[in-house]
């Protein structure tokens, strides 16, 4: 009998543009590895788990979505004759799927529960096309081997100068040094200078980038990174990014380079960093050379490196570590969210990551694979659904390239917070907040002013003192003094001297500044910068920061408040704002792009009023707005002012994230009416109480004012402990390599005993070597005790 729903339903196969889950279960790490397989939705390409916890019926219940293709994968037993090569990030993997996995297709439905004809001439097309088509998953995958590099308007607009040919002796060296490798040519002018001083022992001296400042010129290529296919290394130091020239061989051949004669004799940038990459790691064995114990279990399970993912990876494993995190996403027994399409929902990806690290489920060791050592590790869970959607739409966090971790958890608790925590459910990141109190003394009548703003995170700068070199030291490279974390924080809480005037004596001695705990939040992420300048370059260096395991105080940088002696500086009247004055030569650009006067001030106001390329780019995104050609009013009109005028659709917009109609008005006044700009606005004025009016009932003030309670905790004694550390190895936070250190309770004869676990991407071991986790320590997680 033939299925009536399949003989009902539409059905085509994924286009190019759609997603296709047919890896992992967009609601759990169940997979197509799993013993039941995953099931595909045939109608929207959903991918849900077809074992115990059924997300596939789940599916079908909300959306009436029966047909399914169920794709289950089992490991071939393979055998070889020699060890296999050692795989570089330079090359696409040469084994196929098919090579490594036996895999079975069953369409099926789960509405008459049978199976279906799957070389029907109606679901052939789909089931084809399924298996055909990129995950998503694996595009994020294929982006991890190359770098996405765009050209510029810097290399579309360049004017080369007169032409010449530049002889091959005048190629063999710097022009203000003797340097005869890592040369640039500017393709402006033909000017031939050294780069930076590169990764990996490559020497430079910056003079092709002070040829750049000096003159204005803004692109260069790199001599020994040509080939005669026409690639090559382009850097525009205007944009001070690595860019392509479709027209390389042209503007080469301008100087006397013909490409067909060119031979590579250098790596390129991304070769290098690649090279680079691949030795930051860290060490997976003990003194003695044994391998670290491999750990598994709740708590104790790995994340697969999506390329250059470590970032995410261990700034995950430390938050789903803390108690918040736990409690607010980690619930086996609620319903999921109710949503269409679950992958794109941040609350289901994060319940999706705390049962996957949590549960102990997915936690075991990987049989199929074996290592030249005979220890096994985890398989690991990738997060490749939560990386796209916390990077969705961001300039960085959307590419493969590595990221800086500290710079993420904070994109991540914007994320969060901005998102709805309804009921019960708690914002899992205001356990991290705190008060910073900034005390200004005028060093002439000695009247003070209190200001306080609310944190998640501090940023400690971390003195540097070289140690001297050793006499016969194999590797003579630089070594920094230790420093312990009280020096650190005592740096930070210093007073240092400001150039102000006072308005209250008229005063230009300065003032005294010193910043200040005003209340300690339940964890405190700390960051600890450790950077020096090399070559106008910052270069992360090693600096050991001894911190203690045990309880340590933190009373005395708490903050005492005004004093009975002192006296506060009167408050400086409110001045208001110059009218707005759209930059000319930005308007000139944008009108002369087509774009109508009013759209031009509109956009210039929106992104700063300097920039035409981010004028443009904003007028892209709002072309659609409904008052986008209305004139700019920056005093009372609609969607720009508080009270009546007030935007409702824009307030009702803030108001789902959690802020008051009070504040989304004064938000919006201040912003222009973009929301975007107003939601930054609000995290930035987490004190401000907004515009009250008759559309603002004075039931409002209240809801307003409890929303805003004091953040933190000034109780004493504050005493906090160590509990995690993300580590980083490598000169620069955009290239090495990340792991996670966190203290768990481990059982051992018997007994449960804080230990310290390294969490390396799919990797989780005891660890030993405490010191290196000193050494590499960037950001630190101190839970109140």
């Amino acid at each position: 009998m033939a299925c009536p729903h399949l003989e009902d339903v539409e059905l085509s196969p994924p286009t190019p543009a759609q997603s296709v889950y047919r890896e992992d279960c967009t609601q759990c790490f169940d997979s197509i590895d799993s013993e039941a397989g995953l099931d595909v939705c045939l109608q929207c390409f959903n991918g849900g788990c077809a074992g115990d916890r059924q997300h596939t019926k789940l599916h079908n219940a909300q959306w009436n979505h029966p047909l399914a293709l169920n794709i289950r994968r089992t490991p071939k037993a393979v055998v070889r004759d020699e060890p296999p090569q050692k795989m570089t990030k330079l090359a696409i993997e040469a084994e196929t799927e098919a090579d490594r996995y036996d895999t079975a297709l069953t369409a099926k439905c789960l509405e008459c529960n049978t199976e279906l004809d799957i070389g029907s001439p109606k679901l052939a097309p789909s089931v084809d096309g399924i298996m055909k088509a990129n995950t998503f998953s694996r595009k994020e995958e294929v982006k991890a081997w190359e770098q996405e590099l765009t050209s510029c308007e810097h290399i579309l607009l360049m004017q080369q100068k007169q032409s010449r040919r530049i002889e091959q002796g005048e190629l063999s060296h710097c022009y203000a040094c003797d340097l005869k490798e890592n040369l640039w040519l500017c393709l402006d002018c033909g000017n031939l200078g050294c780069g930076r001083k590169q990764m990996g022992g490559v020497d430079g001296n910056s003079h092709a980038l002070a040829h750049s400042d000096q003159s204005g010129h803004g692109v260069a290529v790199k001599l020994g990174s040509i080939t005669p296919e026409g690639t090559a290394d382009i850097y525009c130091y205007k944009c001070d990014e690595e860019r392509v020239d479709d027209h390389l061989g042209e503007h080469l051949a301008h100087w006397g380079i013909v490409l067909a004669e060119r031979q590579k004799t250098e790596k390129s940038l991304t070769e290098m960093q690649i090279e680079q990459n691949l030795k930051w790691d860290f060490s997976m064995t003990t003194e003695d050379g044994r391998e670290l114990k491999p750990l598994v279990g709740p708590g104790l399970t790995g994340l697969r490196n999506l390329g250059n993912s470590c970032y995410l990876a261990s700034i995950v494993q430390c938050l789903f570590d803390m108690p918040s995190f736990r409690e607010r996403y980690y619930r086996p027994n609620d319903e999921l969210p109710l949503v269409q399409d679950p992958a794109e929902d941040l609350e289901t990806q994060l319940r999706k990551m705390a049962d996957g690290l949590l549960s102990g489920r997915y936690s075991k060791i990987d049989t199929s694979v074996h290592t030249d050592s005979g220890v096994r590790y985890q398989r690991g869970l990738a997060p490749a659904m939560l990386k796209h959607l916390i990077g969705r739409g961001h300039a960085e966090f959307s590419t493969m390239r590595q990221q800086d971790a500290l710079e993420f958890l904070q994109h991540l608790f914007k994320l969060i917070t901005r998102s709805q925590h309804l009921g019960e459910s708690k914002d899992p990141t205001y356990p991290f907040r705190f008060e910073l109190e900034q005390r200004l003394q005028c060093l002439g009548c000695k009247k003070v002013k209190y200001s306080s703003t609310e944190q998640d995170s501090i940023f400690l700068d971390v003195p540097l003192e070289k140690l001297p070199i050793e006499e016969g030291a194999e590797n003579p490279g630089d070594r920094y003094k230790p420093v312990t974390l009280e020096e650190c924080l005592d740096r930070f809480t210093a007073e240092e001297k400001v150039d102000l005037t006072c308005s209250a004596c008229g005063s230009k001695e300065g003032f005294t500044k010193r910043s200040q705990f005003k209340t300690l939040p339940e964890v405190l992420a700390v960051n600890a910068r450790k950077m020096t300048v090399v070559n106008w370059v910052p270069i992360k260096v090693d600096v050991p920061v001894i911190v203690p395991d045990e309880p340590f105080l933190l009373d005395g940088y708490l903050s005492k408040g005004l004093q009975p002696d002192e006296e506060l500086l009167p408050d400086e009247p409110e001045t208001q704002p110059p009218a707005f004055v759209p930059d000319a030569t930005a308007v000139a650009m944008l009108e002369g792009m087509s774009f109508p006067r009013n759209r031009c001030e509109k956009a210039l106001h929106a992104t700063g009023n300097s920039d035409a390329n981010a004028a443009m780019e904003w007028l892209f995104v709002h072309m659609e707005d409904p008052d986008i050609d209305e004139p700019l009013d920056l005093g009372g009109g609609l969607g720009v002012a508080g009270g009546a005028t007030a935007d409702p659709e824009k307030i009702e917009m803030l108001g789902a994230m959690g802020f008051g109609p009070p504040q989304a008005k004064k938000a919006l006044k201040e912003t222009g009416g973009d929301v975007e700009r107003a939601v930054d606005w609000l995290f930035n004025h987490p004190d401000d109480q907004g515009i009250f009016d008759d559309e603002a009932p004075a039931g409002n003030a209240g809801s307003a004012a409890a929303a805003k309670e004091p953040v933190g905790s000034a109780a004493l004694p504050a005493r906090f402990q160590l509990q995690s550390i993300v580590c980083h190895k490598g000169t620069s936070i955009h290239a090495g390599h990340y792991v996670a250190f966190i203290r768990k309770f481990l059982e051992k004869d018997g007994a449960s005993t804080p230990r310290w676990v390294l969490f390396n991407d799919e990797k989780v071991v005891e660890a030993y070597d405490v010191d290196e986790m000193r050494k590499f320590a960037y950001v630190y997680f101190f839970k109140r005790a």
